[in-house]
């Protein structure tokens, strides 16, 4: 049962987040991508879901090259596809650059800008997504952990990803989820 209650509490929560930083979007600012890069180094594991369906565990793995121009996100264990998905960032002048693969399907690329608010990171684009134009927004806020959870870890707290969309032609005037990834960071071993 207790499991029941924490997904409940993970969608509610992911709820409430879209609609404070969509509503508060607007003092948002960008940021360079040299900042945001090496926030996601690391191994993370958490549970992963589509909007409807049920969490399954992932692991997510990130790699910021040396210069903190590119990013990779590794997503594996609980995809629906037999291997890892990849996220793969990079910086081309004031954009994000996003070609994501799932091991499957074609490359799928998209040109995001990248904006902070309050510790949160959000990569705004504009694309299609089942054949209808959308705004896409992949949201990582940042979450917290008690000090003694943070040092027993070595590291701050983890991550909620959301990947959200909002079709342009629908008189919805707000985003909605699509996906949710936790992240919350794994203990290095010993």
């Amino acid at each position: 049962m207790p499991l029941k209650i924490d997904r409940l509490n993970l969608m509610l929560g992911l709820a409430i987040v879209l609609s404070v930083f969509s509503s508060s979007s607007v003092m948002a600012a960008k940021v360079s991508f040299k900042e945001f890069c090496p926030q996601l180094v690391g191994q993370w594991a958490g549970d992963a879901a589509k909007a409807g369906e049920i969490p399954k565990k992932v692991a997510v793995t990130g790699f910021c090259s040396h210069d903190q121009r590119q990013l990779i996100l590794s997503v594996s264990i609980g995809t629906r596809a037999p291997f890892s998905e990849t996220w793969w960032f990079r910086e081309q002048g004031d954009q994000v650059l996003l070609t994501y693969y799932d091991g499957v399907a074609e490359d799928k690329q998209q040109v995001f800008s990248l904006y902070r608010q309050n510790g949160d990171y959000s990569l705004l684009g504009e694309g299609v997504v089942n054949a209808r134009p959308a705004l896409i927004q992949l949201l990582f806020d940042a979450q917290t952990q008690t000090q003694t959870q943070a040092r027993a870890q070595n590291q701050a707290g983890g991550w909620q990803w959301t990947q959200n969309i909002q079709y342009l032609d629908d008189d919805v005037d707000r985003y909605q989820l699509f996906r949710g990834i936790e992240m919350t960071p794994v203990a290095p071993s010993p």
